[in-house]
């Protein structure tokens, strides 16, 4: 199974490793990230844990992560197929990325690489993504990643006692190609 995916835009999808302590921790001190892991990264302890979280999942196949990574090696982000079934072929894709890095097309290079990863090197058919909407930017990558609009999910994530709707997006794996994105 490949386990790095280079893009057209020159972006690096690799696994984590722990090397990548440094990048973890300093994504994860933005407070708006602690949304991102289930268990909080606020500690360098914590921050050596994520990676080895990732590899763990990867070992057993319940869930494939990989840093983005930028053409002079800096982490720019995370994308993920996890919640695997097997049997329906199915997958759900999540993504992050350093508040550096936003509005540069990691996330959305980032995600067109993993799912044509999954349909390839899974086997998947289907792709699930969603968002909270009012995350536009979120939905900009879903949409330029070749995800579909399928419907909103009401009141399905809560954070700090308020209740937010998700839009669904899904891929197929007899979608086409999204049209070329251009590096921002």
């Amino acid at each position: 199974m490949t386990d790095r995916i280079e893009t057209p835009s020159g972006l690096l999808l690799r696994p984590w490793c722990a090397h990548d302590v440094t990048a973890v921790l300093d994504a994860f001190a933005e407070p708006a990230m602690r949304r991102q892991a289930a268990r909080p990264v606020g500690s360098v302890a914590e921050a050596e844990r994520w990676p080895a979280d990732r590899e763990e999942s990867r070992a057993v196949g319940s869930a494939f992560a990989f840093a983005v990574v930028g053409t002079d090696g800096t982490v720019l982000g995370n994308v993920q197929v996890g919640a695997l079934d097997r049997t329906h072929g199915t997958g759900w894709v999540s993504y992050w990325t350093t508040a550096p890095a936003r509005g540069r097309g990691a996330a959305t290079g980032g995600c067109r690489a993993l799912a044509s990863w999954a349909f390839r090197e899974l086997g998947l058919f289907r792709l699930e993504s969603g968002h909270r909407t009012n995350n536009p930017a979120s939905c900009a990558v879903a949409r330029a990643a070749g995800f579909v609009v399928e419907g909103i999910q009401r009141q399905k994530l809560a954070y700090d006692g308020v209740r937010y709707d998700v839009e669904l997006h899904a891929r197929l794996a007899t979608d086409p190609e999204p049209a070329p994105h251009p590096p921002s």
